[in-house]
């Protein structure tokens, strides 16, 4: 065998076993959604058979008890209203400090690619006495939290990639008469669309999957998917109803993941864009 073939099967090999790797939890999770609890608990690696199998019916006490229409609304509307908020407002502000260069734009942008290594754990508690007392604890106030502590990556990405972009365009555009928001997103932001999609997706999921930061701020009485999963799946003295915890995790995940496996494609492409170049 060729050396080339040789390790095109080494690095099909490796690839493939991490692909299993990473797959297993989602197999388990969903494998045990159609088991009783105590089947669960008793054998988690086991497939169900004729004696284990409960059909749909944790998926049916799981959506009667949760709540998971409200939350999945709720989740819906932070999401995309968050990552729209980021997806704008970071664009436009990694245009500016990197097209307005002097010291004060430079040290915005270092602040920016600070904010991505201070833990969020470090600033929660402060973060959400602050935010309460600002009246953020709802589904409204929430979104400016998320567009801050999104902000670094997305303007460290959308200032690589702006960084390649040729002057020319925007001064022609401002020779023929736009001012610069019209410039911005009628010739700029079009042509950011990769990292935007990017940016975009990245933060979906992190959002959507986030459970401390909604329920720090929203508490339990505005859950999201998370929260509601976490929350109503647990009963008294710690007992944990495993199966409509699986079951309400299967349909959690299944949106995200269907709009990554559409959106996937976009990724490599617009972090390689965003980080490289400039």
């Amino acid at each position: 065998m060729k050396d080339g073939k040789k390790t095109n099967v080494i690095a099909f090999t490796v690839l493939l076993f991490l692909s299993a790797l990473f797959l297993f939890p989602i197999y388990l999770v969903v494998m045990n959604s159609f088991k009783s609890r105590f089947n669960i608990v008793s054998e988690p690696f086991a497939f169900p058979d004729s004696e284990t199998f409960v059909g749909l019916e944790n998926y049916i006490t799981g959506i009667e008890s949760s709540g998971i229409i409200d939350a999945l609304f709720r989740t819906v509307f932070i999401t995309v209203g968050s990552v729209l908020a980021i997806v704008i407002f970071t664009s436009m502000t990694a245009w500016y400090i990197t097209r307005v260069k002097n010291k004060y734009t430079k040290g915005i942008y270092y602040l920016f690619l600070f904010s991505m290594i201070v833990p969020f754990q470090m600033v929660m508690f402060t973060m959400t006495a602050v935010c309460i007392k600002l009246g953020l604890n709802n589904i409204f106030g929430i979104i400016p939290v998320y567009l801050g502590f999104g902000s670094g990556l997305s303007v460290f990405m959308f200032s690589g990639f702006i960084k390649s972009l040729p002057k020319e365009i925007e001064e022609a555009a401002m020779i023929d008469g736009c001012s610069p928001l019209k410039t911005f997103f009628v010739v700029v932001f079009p042509i950011l669309k990769p990292t935007a999609i990017t940016v975009a997706i990245l933060n979906a999921m992190w959002i959507w999957n986030d459970f401390l930061l909604p329920y720090l701020l929203l508490g339990t009485n505005n859950k999201t998917l998370s929260v509601a999963i976490q929350i109503t799946m647990q009963g008294a003295y710690g007992s944990i109803n495993w199966g409509g915890f699986m079951a309400m995790l299967v349909l959690a995940i299944i949106p995200i993941i269907i709009f990554y496996m559409f959106c996937q494609k976009y990724i490599i492409k617009g972090v390689i864009d965003g980080a490289v170049k400039g």
